[in-house]
């Protein structure tokens, strides 16, 4: 039963440790049982840096959504970010033998095998291949060749590949918190399974998640994943540029930024002024909400030129009809939909993983902050690719078809051996007929 089938989420981020233990209802959607998050001291910007303290934050977390669900977690999908993340696109061929029929599930397969084995960067890791349009005999722009004739089948694949010492990294810390990773994910694709509809992404869309250290992206159009990037600035940066200009603590710095800050400058009012607690024997610290706004206006401004960079990479800027859907905790920071509005040109929304998701336990799931923890568990339930759904159904129901296909073949193959055997027959006699003459 689909039902009772529990998959674990756990999203090592720069600023939180995030566990999800869920399962499908009845109606098909997630329902959350429990969640745990820890603070993340040992990542920087997606990257494990600190092995011990990245473990008791996964160990704090899980243990959290373990107690809340009443439920031993013993596999988990991971997800994985960092500014090491590449992505490119290849193009790889398959010939198939002409007296093969129709093509197959397993074609496809052998496909995108083949792409596993291709010459990457030393020191990187195929984590996904994912293919895009087919070509069938020089036919271009199929999307799901299985069933159709054809002796030469190519596509294009679009491959991320990862350090293969921080995906080592990740493993290490989930085996020491006594856990096993079931798979490998790349985090905006997780946040796009959470957040964005198939309507959204057959129009073409930019999904981008703004986390602490990272800002992902992920852009769709006509259903098939285009291009990803991860940028390595986050709501972190932001903070640090806060504290260092505002001259205040860390955490000061933090609650400035999610309680009083704006993203755009001239939405701030120039007569607020916030009063923060001075240090040992020193009088209170009166900052401006404009120049606290000017602050992060300048580095928002920044992360949000590089994502239009990115869109610009992949070749479907004119193509996105469904904009830009921002998620993610920075995506909470007042006022930065506008400003990405302004600077792309592009509708922008920001996006709730609440689509997929029934009724919870959790409230607070429904926050974009969750939207990739949410994507890890969904991505147990169903492939990136609603094409990889098809081929497992169709490979569920191989057996009965495939007896099929094989009776008709046999009978005719019968036919054209009694044909054959009948014209032998009949040179024969004729041969033996004029030997007689002779």
């Amino acid at each position: 039963m689909e039902n009772e089938k529990l998959i674990v989420g756990l999203d090592i981020g720069t600023t939180k440790i995030c566990a999800i233990i869920g399962r499908k209802n009845e109606y098909g959607k997630l329902e959350v049982l429990g969640m745990g998050k820890a603070v993340s001291d040992g990542v920087i910007r997606g990257i494990v840096t600190n092995i011990d303290k990245t473990v008791n934050a996964i160990t704090k977390a899980v243990n959290e959504a373990s107690e809340m669900s009443n439920v031993d977690i013993g596999e988990v999908i991971v997800g994985i970010a960092g500014q090491h993340i590449r992505s490119s696109i290849h193009h790889g061929v398959i010939i198939r033998s002409p007296n093969d029929e129709e093509i197959t599930v397993e074609d496809v397969r052998r496909l995108s095998n083949d792409m596993e084995n291709i010459v990457v960067p030393p020191g990187n890791r195929i984590i996904h291949v994912m293919p895009q349009d087919y070509t069938i005999d020089y036919e271009e722009g199929i999307r799901d060749p299985v069933g159709m004739s054809g002796a030469r089948m190519e596509a294009h694949f679009h491959i991320i590949t990862a350090q293969s010492a921080a995906i080592n990294n990740i493993d290490r810390c989930v085996k020491r918190a006594n856990l096993q990773s079931k798979a490998l994910i790349l985090e905006p694709l997780a946040s796009s399974l959470s957040v964005l509809s198939d309507m959204d992404k057959e129009a073409g869309v930019c999904l981008v998640d703004i986390g602490g250290g990272t800002t992902d992206v992920a852009i769709f159009y006509d259903n098939i994943i285009r291009h990803t990037a991860v940028i390595p600035f986050g709501g972190n940066i932001i903070t640090a540029d806060i504290k260092e200009g505002c001259m205040v603590m860390q955490h000061q710095a933090e609650l400035l930024k999610t309680k009083f800050g704006k993203a755009i400058a001239e939405e701030a009012n120039p007569n607020e002024i916030v009063s923060i607690p001075g240090l040992r024997n020193r009088p209170p610290k009166e900052i401006s909400v404009k120049n606290l706004a000017s602050i992060i206006q300048a580095r928002m401004e920044e992360i949000v030129e590089m994502v239009q960079s990115e869109i610009a990479t992949s070749g479907v800027y004119k193509k996105l009809a469904g904009g830009i859907v921002l998620t993610g905790g920075g995506s909470l920071l007042h006022g930065v939909g506008p400003l990405f509005e302004y600077i792309t040109g592009l509708d922008t929304r920001i996006g709730y993983p609440n689509e997929h998701l029934g009724k919870s336990k959790v409230e607070d799931v429904k926050s974009p902050m969750y939207a990739t923890t949410v994507g890890l568990v969904l991505a147990g339930f169903r492939g990136l690719d609603d094409r990889e759904d098809n081929y497992r159904q169709k490979e569920s129901l191989k057996p009965t078809t495939g007896k099929k296909s094989f009776r008709v073949d046999q009978s005719g193959s019968d036919i054209f051996g009694s044909i054959t055997k009948k014209l032998k027959r009949f040179i024969t006699d004729d041969i033996g007929d004029e030997s007689e003459n002779y």
